[in-house]
């Protein structure tokens, strides 16, 4: 995508001499490689028969089958958030426990949600999802925004026999907060309950991340040549 806003005239602020000003932006969409669930242990899911303890041990022995570092990408979740002064109330506080994992893939989370729902460890919702490469996607896409606003400004002076020459002035249009582009979004990734109702063979949940748009946009002013 390009979008374009031409000037001419004498840039009192930058120099003393013509010069052309162009806009453009670039966008991509990236699947997201980082998905952060929020695992809920809770005794109330066995009734009472198995504690907190016993569900967590084999919450970690089942993720490490599925292939998962769980030193790695399995940790507590503080005491002090939102989501747990949620579920921990009274005499429960005990008796809960809330995890985040993070994983690779939607394939790699609907096998964790089919899993842990054998284990009776079927309380759990997602987060967040990431795109761990932005960084570079970032710098990436600023550079074709450049790119494409200097294509733009030659293919306007062209009729006019001049040249763009080089840039006497850039600015970053993109926004500095890109939290909430990172926000993949899905729906229907919340199970609660305990055990497989169906009869039948249980398959890997069917989870379709929406892909995440990033986007960059540059301003530039260019010095004109004859």
């Amino acid at each position: 995508m390009l979008q374009s806003l031409a000037g001419f005239g004498q840039a009192k602020n930058f120099v003393d001499q013509p010069f052309i000003e162009t806009s453009a932006s670039v966008d991509t969409l990236v699947t997201p490689d980082e998905i952060y669930l929020n695992v809920l242990i809770n005794e109330k899911d066995t009734k009472g028969k198995s504690s907190v303890e016993e569900l967590e041990s084999r919450m970690v022995k089942t993720l490490q089958e599925l292939g998962i570092n769980t030193e790695k990408n399995l940790a507590l979740n503080d005491l002090g958030s939102n989501f747990k002064k949620y579920f921990l109330k009274g005499q429960d506080v005990l008796k809960t426990k809330v995890y985040s994992l993070k994983v690779d893939n939607a394939q790699t989370a609907g096998m964790v949600i089919l899993e842990l729902e054998k284990i009776d460890v079927s309380n759990i919702h997602l987060d967040r999802t990431e795109f761990s490469g932005i960084d570079q996607l970032r710098l990436t896409l600023k550079s074709k925004a450049i790119a494409k606003a200097k294509k733009q400004a030659e293919y306007l002076v062209s009729p006019l026999n001049q040249k763009v020459g080089t840039a006497i002035f850039i600015s970053d249009q993109s926004s500095p907060d890109f939290s909430n582009q990172l926000q993949g979004r899905v729906a229907g990734i919340v199970v609660t309950g305990y055990g497989t109702s169906s009869k039948s063979e249980p398959k890997p949940a069917d989870i379709q991340f929406e892909k995440i748009k990033v986007e960059s946009s540059v301003n530039v002013k260019f010095k004109l040549e004859q």
